[in-house]
């Protein structure tokens, strides 16, 4: 990552630590050092990095456990920014990891009503729908949701590869831009059993609707995410 001078000091220091952790400097379950040794070794003030470690904390990136220390994180934690389109695969490859889809169904269906409007649909149009569970190294990451008007698509279409994004590309059709939303619920009676989650760990939702080059919907994806493995940042500028 490229930093200027208006570059908060703090958002290096988070950057830093991420690096050491994505190449092995610090390991999963590693205590980290004294904030005086920490701040000293990373050359900059102790608030600096309480400010950094404060986000990281939130981030699920690193652990305090009060009398003891803080420690990097056990668990696979995926992060990403959300200003930046990528795939799943993407994500889960960025990681080191391995990705895997498990599918639910594919087929063409009748379209709900918000599929309509996101989709800004004809009447008796039909969507092309697949339901999967994303994987990293086996692990569920992500239960997925993906539309696509059915007209965009040739008679007998199927997924060819992992990333939709790269299946579409395969049959003319190229992601410019998506809008996103991102929120969270606390349960979902199937997505959460799907996903192994217990009624303690939310999911974190991010709803997207991608567009082409000529500003044509051609996806809306709902993707249900392990809120305890994955987190999504942005860099926000004052202006």
């Amino acid at each position: 990552m490229n930093f200027n001078y208006q570059t908060p000091r703090y958002l290096i220091v988070i950057e830093q630590i991420k690096e050491k952790i994505y190449t092995g400097e610090l390991q999963p379950g590693e205590r980290l050092p004294s904030e005086t040794a920490f701040s000293k070794e990373l050359g900059v003030s102790r608030n600096t990095l309480r400010e950094a470690l404060r986000i990281l904390e939130e981030e699920n990136i690193i652990i305090r456990k009060h009398g003891i220390g803080t420690f990097v994180n056990k668990k696979p934690v995926f992060t990403g920014g959300i200003e930046e389109l990528f795939s799943i695969t993407e994500l889960i490859e960025r990681e080191g990891k391995t990705p895997g889809t498990e599918i639910h169904f594919t087929g063409n269906v009748e379209p709900h009503s918000d599929d309509i409007q996101e989709l800004e649909l004809d009447e008796n149009e039909q969507v092309f729908l697949v339901k999967r569970v994303r994987t990293a190294d086996e692990v569920p990451l992500v239960y997925c949701i993906d539309k696509i008007p059915a007209n965009v698509l040739a008679q007998g279409y199927k997924l060819n590869q992992e990333s939709i994004l790269d299946s579409l590309k395969e049959v003319g059709i190229s992601i410019s831009y998506a809008d996103a939303q991102i929120k969270t619920i606390s349960y979902h009676n199937e997505i959460s059993e799907i996903m192994g989650c217990d009624k303690e760990t939310p999911l974190l939702i991010l709803r997207q609707i991608h567009y082409d080059q000529t500003n044509r919907p051609v996806l809306y994806s709902i993707n249900y995410f392990r809120s305890n493995q994955i987190s999504f940042h942005v860099l926000r500028k004052r202006v």
